[in-house]
């Protein structure tokens, strides 16, 4: 039996992707095995999928960091039909993810769905809403309540972004969304939540490394000097996530926020969390986020779409989640 999907391989002239039938024999020797309904495009995804270097651990390579399906062999814990969604645990980069119309998965990979969330909802959520929620998370037990001040969000207009503005604009947060496309998404990110709306450039050059206090928190997809600039800019005993890198993995600051203000640098790590807490995670977002919302910010394209979107996101070019319905 064979299946569609989208496979990278790599050889002497560098990394191709085309859409093909794949064959069963071909699935990693896992537990359980999924009927794939939708991916996304994240910016791992991109990377994989233009080849570059960073992401995939070896050829050849389903790429795809989000799986939402149903369970098609189960294993015990699991039963045929159960709902559920796969973020993270190196799918899509060390091990066959979801471009593809089947996938096979580690039985303690995989999270039920909640009921009030259907499928395409849960693709359109995927890692970046999934990563956004835990950083709102990070910054409740830190403290952090809508009366403790403004909430900053960088790359307020990307996946992780969009879906922080419009969770933490529904628990009550002043939101202040910084974007590099503050004219065009305005109007967008305002819909979503946002209070205020800055420019990048406001954070992402310069910047001094002990600045006026302005932030209760923040959530920074973006890294290097948005980051030491956030950082910065935060209020005594304020909290700031940081999830990503899509400036760069450097961090230009100093130590003064953290020694004199006591400001925390919380780590996100999306990739390798506790079932328990992927759990509560997910059940947050079906109460926390609009899904009003997550249908604005949200594009559906078929696994023939998939290229051009992973170069353009590359590219700053792409608006909040791109779902892939596999099996268009």
């Amino acid at each position: 039996m064979s299946f569609r999907g989208l496979l990278l391989e790599k050889d002497d002239d560098g990394v191709t992707h085309s859409i093909t039938d794949i064959d069963e024999s071909q699935l990693p020797d896992f537990d359980v095995e999924l009927a794939v309904e939708y991916s996304t495009v994240n910016y791992k995804d991109g990377m994989a999928v233009m080849g570059r270097p960073g992401v995939v651990r070896g050829y050849p390579m389903v790429p795809g960091v989000d799986v939402v399906g149903t369970v098609s062999n189960g294993d015990g814990k699991w039963s045929t039909g159960d709902r559920v969604v796969l973020n993270g645990w190196d799918v899509g980069e060390a091990t066959w993810g979801g471009f593809a119309q089947k996938a096979r998965a580690e039985s303690g990979w995989l999270t039920p769905l909640p009921d009030a969330i259907t499928s395409l909802q849960a693709a359109a959520i995927g890692t970046a809403g999934y990563t956004a929620m835990l950083c709102v998370l990070g910054l409740e037990e830190h403290g952090v309540t809508p009366e403790s001040g403004p909430v900053v969000v960088t790359g307020a207009a990307g996946g992780v972004g969009s879906v922080a503005v419009a969770l933490l604009a529904k628990l009550g947060y002043h939101v202040v969304a910084s974007t590099g496309r503050a004219e065009e998404e305005g109007d967008y990110l305002r819909d979503l939540g946002a209070a205020e709306i800055i420019h990048r450039d406001e954070l992402g050059t310069g910047g001094r490394p002990f600045d006026k206090p302005q932030y209760a928190g923040a959530v920074d997809p973006v890294g290097s000097t948005t980051l030491a600039n956030v950082i910065s800019k935060m209020q005594p005993e304020s909290c700031v996530t940081a999830c990503g890198l899509t400036q760069g993995p450097d961090l230009p600051g100093s130590v003064l926020p953290f020694i004199l203000r006591g400001v925390t640098l919380r780590g996100i790590n999306c990739v390798h969390q506790p079932q328990d807490r992927r759990t509560y995670a997910w059940d947050r977002l079906a109460t926390d986020l609009d899904m009003v919302k997550l249908e604005a910010m949200t594009t559906v394209v078929s696994l023939d779409g998939v290229p051009a979107i992973a170069a353009d996101i590359l590219d700053g070019k792409v608006r909040g989640r791109v779902v892939v319905d596999v099996n268009a």
